[in-house]
């Protein structure tokens, strides 16, 4: 079916980019659209052999997204799961993932650190500072380094307006959640600023114990030195406090009862970053950035996810408190050179980042208070046990790297695009459980090799092939394993022998504008090949089990994302994309214990893996009504498996979003309505492979609506 569908792809475009070069001169925006994500810098879309997406201003101001995941969705090819609360996961090219396959980058500079990856970092990001939001899918480990796997998400700050401007909003909804936003920039004489900020408060919602408070500040300094030499500074501010309300049991769920099992557990953060960037322009054809970087970070929590049943006795649990501290020092210089020779461009760079990283986590002891059923009501804390530490060290991470790019045209419309990047990581630790110092260190030179094939300005094709790597993230690698150490006696064992994952990415996509540009397409056709995957691996731990890590698994991800933007006249737009995919385990041996029923997950599907993932979007501007605005969004997710045995599913969700805006006089009221249809439905669902095993709910918000007031004023020079 994949294949017929890309050869009536490949006709349909071929057909149309004859027809449209005989009789459309018009200036294509959408496919030559200026991206900065590709090769860190300025690129055209018909240059790049990669799927990529970008997400515009406009769009993200009409959306007045009060989360990330709300812009994040109307990307193809993107899953962004709601956690609550701002809290998130990600898929791209990989299920519903916690694990570090995701690369996220605030104006081209991971937010946080090689090795200490949270799925949790777009929490730093301040969601009404934002000019794009871009997105490599797949691969991009030649470039961007490790980690950037299953995509690469750049979010591009606001840059200083010419004229003085100044916006002002607040935004509240029907469950207790209010916002304030506050905007000024301008530009005097060679200086620019921008400075940026949101309060963010829920109280009382429809979810018990799911109380939030995010305080986000940006600012940018610009100074034009010369002509050709720009200054520039940015500068985050950020602090975040919520209750962490974990998942729900089937019965709650379904009966709308979204209590908390919990009064106790959290996740709060703190962050700092800072970077100053010198950008220098020898000429048209030759430009060179220095950017220098700090950051501090301190993520503490005590997680719901974390809680584990006593297997012997229904009345106690074991949960843990953790905190992870870093700080920052790095560089990234870069420099672009073009050559009329051949049309050629090549992109040479390197980087350096020292990163010192502490962590701790303790056992805490709870009481299990049981329903008439026998399932858990509430737990209570019992006593905090920082005895039993479940991990305690203090590590120096450093990470050098250099990287090469050139791209040629050897034939008119024929680009091909050569890549190779050499990554060196480094550990120092000092492990304060088993009193031990050491190093580990990881090395990986990856390889890209594209081809554009541009039938002409409006349509063209490219092939890809990319390699990616993840190194075992630093906390993995000192989490105590539970048989040994801890209260059993034995000598603590850590994961020391974690290697890193590696991955081949084949694609093959294309583009193509038709109807005098009316009509835009994008799509993409991938084989992502995973190996050393980690494994979560089951140990026997006093009456019961815990999960340890091992590098062994192999993974298979192969799938189409599509995009389809429509606009027929100047009152409507609509937009289609999604993704259809197949996520499946190759090998993935879980027990050489001959006593255990399940041995491995060979052949079946992964866990939260839906083959289809959809979002569209019809919107119109009546002409009657010029500053009018109104939308209707529809979300699709299909249904996946709740566990690795592939045994029981979910049914996925259909749910539909509304909004609408008008703006007088520089007053803009907007009305959002979020789940309009009031359907019950769950973000995620997952479940133990045991036939007892009982399933746990992310629940998703019932009908909400955000009502927004903003005031914009500008003022001309």
């Amino acid at each position: 079916m994949k294949n017929i569908l890309f050869v009536l792809l490949f006709a349909l475009q071929f057909t149309f980019a004859q027809n449209e070069t005989k009789k459309d001169t018009t200036k294509i925006e959408n496919l030559n659209e200026v991206l900065v994500t590709a090769n860190r810098g300025n690129a055209q879309r018909s240059e790049i052999p990669l799927a990529i997406s970008k997400l515009s201003t406009q769009v993200i101001n009409e959306t007045k997204a009060t989360s990330m995941d709300q812009l994040m969705n109307k990307i193809p090819g993107v899953l962004m799961v709601n956690l609550g609360n701002e809290q998130h996961a990600m898929s791209i090219r990989q299920p519903m993932s916690y694990n570090n396959y995701f690369l996220y980058l605030e104006d081209g500079i991971p937010i946080h650190p090689l090795g200490v990856f949270n799925h949790n970092e777009v929490l730093e990001i301040n969601q009404f500072n934002l000019q794009n939001i871009e997105v490599i899918k797949g691969p991009a480990s030649s470039l961007y380094g490790p980690e950037a796997i299953g995509g690469t998400v750049n979010y591009i700050s606001l840059k200083p307006t010419t004229d003085p401007e100044f916006k002002i909003g607040v935004q509240t909804n029907n469950y207790g959640y209010r916002n304030f936003q506050a905007f000024g920039s301008a530009t005097v004489g060679k200086f620019g600023f921008t400075l940026s900020g949101v309060s963010s408060d829920q109280k009382n919602s429809w979810l018990k114990f799911s109380d939030y408070s995010k305080n986000n500040i940006n600012s940018q300094l610009t100074y034009q030195i010369s002509k050709n030499t720009l200054l520039t500074s940015n500068t985050f501010l950020g602090k975040y406090y919520s209750d962490q309300t974990g998942s729900v049991n089937e019965q709650d769920f379904y009966n709308r009862d979204y209590k908390s099992f919990t009064d106790f557990s959290y996740r709060k953060s703190y962050a700092l970053r800072t970077r100053l960037t010198l950008d220098q322009d020898w000429n048209k054809n030759s430009h060179t950035f220095l950017t220098i970087y700090h950051r501090d970070n301190e993520i503490g929590q005590n997680p719901a996810y974390a809680i584990y049943p006593n297997a012997t006795n229904p009345n106690l649990g074991y949960g843990q408190i953790n905190s992870i501290n870093f700080k920052s020092y790095g560089a990234i210089a870069q420099h672009t050179q073009r050559f009329r020779f051949l049309n050629t461009k090549f992109i040479g760079g390197g980087s350096y980042d020292f990163s010192p990283n502490d962590y701790y986590a303790y056992q805490i002891d709870l009481k299990a208070n049981l329903n008439p059923s026998g399932t858990v009501n509430y737990y209570q804390i019992l006593q905090e046990r920082p005895d039993i530490q479940l991990s305690n060290y203090n590590a120096k991470i450093y990470n050098e790297a250099a990287y090469a790019q050139m791209s040629i045209e050897p034939i008119k419309g024929i680009i091909v695009t050569g890549g190779v990047r050499y990554d060196n990581i480094k550990i120092n630790y000092d492990n304060n459980v088993d009193k031990t110092s050491g190093s580990k260190s990881y090395d990986k030179t990856t390889f890209k090799f594209g081809i554009n094939y541009n039938l002409n300005k409006n349509s063209g094709f490219y092939y890809n092939y990319a390699q990616g790597f993840a190194p075992p993230g630093v906390t993995s690698i000192f989490k105590l394993k539970p048989l040994t150490g801890g209260t059993t006696g034995n000598p603590a064992e850590f994961n020391y022998d974690l290697v890193p994952a590696q991955f081949k990415n084949y694609e093959l996509g294309g583009w193509f504008s038709i109807l005098k540009n009316k009509l835009y397409v994008d799509y993409a056709f991938y084989y992502l090949d995973g190996r050393n995957e980690l494994l979560n691996l089951k140990q026997p731990f006093g009456s019961g089990y815990q999960n340890y890590q091992a590098s062994a698994g192999h993974t298979r991800h192969k799938g189409i994302e599509f995009g389809v933007n429509y606009k027929p006249s100047q009152e409507w737009a609509i937009r289609v994309s999604g993704t259809t995919a197949q996520h499946t385990n190759l090998e993935f041996v879980i027990s050489t214990n001959p006593a255990d029923l399940i041995k491995d997950y060979n052949g079946l599907e992964m866990i939260s893996a839906p083959k289809w993932i959809g979002n569209s979007e019809v919107t119109y501007y009546p002409k009657w009504a010029p500053k009018l605005r109104a939308g209707i969004e529809w979300q699709m997710v299909s249904s996946w498996y709740q566990n690795d045995i592939n045994t029981i599913k979910y049914d996925g969700y259909n749910v539909f979003n509304a909004r609408i805006g008008y703006e007088y006089k520089g007053i803009e009221l907007s009305i959002n309505g979020l789940n309009i249809a009031d359907k019950l439905y769950a973000y995620n669902v997952t479940r133990g492979n045991q036939p007892n095993s009982v399933a746990g709910f992310t629940a998703a918000a019932p009908r909400i609506i955000m009502f927004g007031l903003h005031y914009n004023f500008k003022l001309k020079k």
